[in-house]
């Protein structure tokens, strides 16, 4: 493993912390080097500008990572950074900074987030993969946006909503690392409306997989054509099964008590997929459905029914099949990081390319907190997926609130990277939460029509 990358040992004067020593800096001004920066701006424009590439990607990071995701805001972290660095400030007024952020590349962002991810996956310490192998969790989400003729052409509201009543809603669909919890990719498309489903986007993000992988998902991946694909391209799945099949345990080639191969059909060719495309297809492959039990102590037992390419039953047993699906938790608990925890779930853009920018600015923060993590469980001895990130993001933004981090010193780093991994969080094991609220919203009427129509109404 590359010492640079994780390792504190090796980096620390150029650590992601370092630069978080002050109540107003921007974050992550070291590991976002200008260099790595510019390199990813090959097309841009390189005027004389305050807000130059690196200010203002540094100052999209600050948006995401803050609660107050104002312009105004980040523009008042801007200026109070050039200040400290003896530079010129810019304005209060935020249409420069505006008008920098539309002028930024729509990838920019995202080849920054992508790349950071991929550093972190090549350099994992063998201890936290799965027998030598990496997992890559799939799963889709959505979130809204500003309701604006542009983002309602890009992603249309629900269709049971009334014009001007509902917010567009975009589906992301994104592969995460098990091993670090960091996205690896995302693909981003419309709630609605042909090859719009998660299995669509799943298909432009092939390239994210490697021979050897382990792919983990829900039911919406147990397709023919998915599984055969990852057989092609030598990945192992666990899948829980689709109940539009048929499972008869009877059927097949028994491998043990309610464990079988059997031989999968192929289906009638898809619309969406090209006579040429289908033929490639084998017209059957062979999947192994194994029942799996739940088991918690104080708790009744629950079974599913799992598919999988693991055939060797011997190599590959009913346990380990068990242990490998229940880490499919581990996704839902990373989307919620990003959409709750750093507040990703309504986004303020008011253009579709403002959109991806903002997802992205998001997903790249939340990988660099996550390098953090990995930097403090490779030192400590631990496992990064035992380690909370609603706690490290609190410690960066409490040790850069109070200046702890003011004097650079390296046993102050260490001190924050051992209180990253004070607190484990809880054995998270078949874990199932009822989605119910105990606290009520206040009893508000709901908007009949645009709100336009209201101004000037009394309430």
């Amino acid at each position: 493993m590359h010492m640079n990358t994780i390792s504190l040992a090796a980096n620390h004067p150029k650590s992601v912390i370092k630069q978080l020593n002050g109540t107003e800096s921007l974050p992550f001004t070291e590991i976002l080097s200008v260099t790595n920066i510019l390199d990813s701006l090959q097309d841009i424009n390189n005027r004389d500008r305050i807000f130059t590439p690196d200010i203002v990607i540094l100052g999209f990071l600050s948006q995401a990572l803050s609660a107050d995701k104002s312009c105004q805001a980040a523009v008042a972290r801007i200026i109070a950074f050039l200040l400290s660095q003896g530079k010129k400030a810019p304005s209060a007024n935020t249409a420069a900074y505006s008008k920098a952020r539309s002028r930024l590349p729509e990838n920019a962002l995202s080849n920054l987030a992508k790349t950071s991810a991929k550093q972190m996956e090549a350099d994992v310490p063998s201890a936290w993969l799965w027998r030598e192998r990496h997992i890559k969790l799939i799963d889709g989400s959505t979130v809204f946006m500003p309701d604006t003729k542009d983002n309602q052409i890009a992603y249309p509201q629900s269709r049971c909503q009334k014009a001007g009543l509902g917010f567009p809603i975009a589906r992301i669909l994104g592969i995460l690392s098990y091993a670090t919890g960091t996205i690896l990719d995302i693909a981003v498309g419309p709630c609605r409306g042909k090859k719009t489903g998660e299995l669509a986007l799943l298909r432009q993000l092939m390239h994210v997989f490697n021979p050897g992988d382990i792919v983990i998902g829900d039911a919406a991946y147990t397709s023919f054509f998915l599984i055969a694909l990852f057989m092609q391209l030598k990945v192992d799945v666990v899948f829980p099964f689709n109940h539009a099949r048929n499972c008869d345990f009877r059927r097949g080639q028994r491998l043990g008590k309610k464990d079988h191969l059997v031989k999968w059909g192929k289906p009638q060719r898809p619309e969406w997929m090209g006579q040429e495309t289908y033929d490639a297809f084998p017209n059957e492959i062979t999947i192994r459905e194994v029942k799996i039990q739940n088991e918690r102590r104080g708790f009744k037992s629950k079974s599913r029914i799992v598919v999988t390419t693991f055939m060797d039953s011997n190599n590959v047993t009913m346990k380990d099949l068990e242990t490998l699906y229940g880490y499919r938790w581990h996704i839902e608990l990373d989307l919620r990081s990003i959409k709750d925890t750093l507040h990703m779930g309504i986004l303020r853009g008011k253009s579709p390319s403002m959109v991806q920018k903002e997802i992205w600015a998001h997903i790249l923060a939340y990988n660099l907190i996550r390098k953090v993590m990995a930097q403090a469980a490779y030192i400590h001895k631990q496992n990064p997926r035992a380690l909370s990130f609603k706690l490290a993001l609190q410690l960066i933004n409490a040790f850069k609130q109070t200046t702890i981090l003011a004097d650079k010193r390296k046993d102050i780093y260490e001190d924050l990277l051992r209180l990253i991994v004070c607190k484990k969080v809880g054995n998270r094991a078949g874990r199932c939460e009822p989605r119910r609220l105990k606290k009520r919203p206040k009893n508000f009427p709901l908007l009949m029509k645009p709100r336009e129509h209201y101004h000037g109404v009394a309430a």
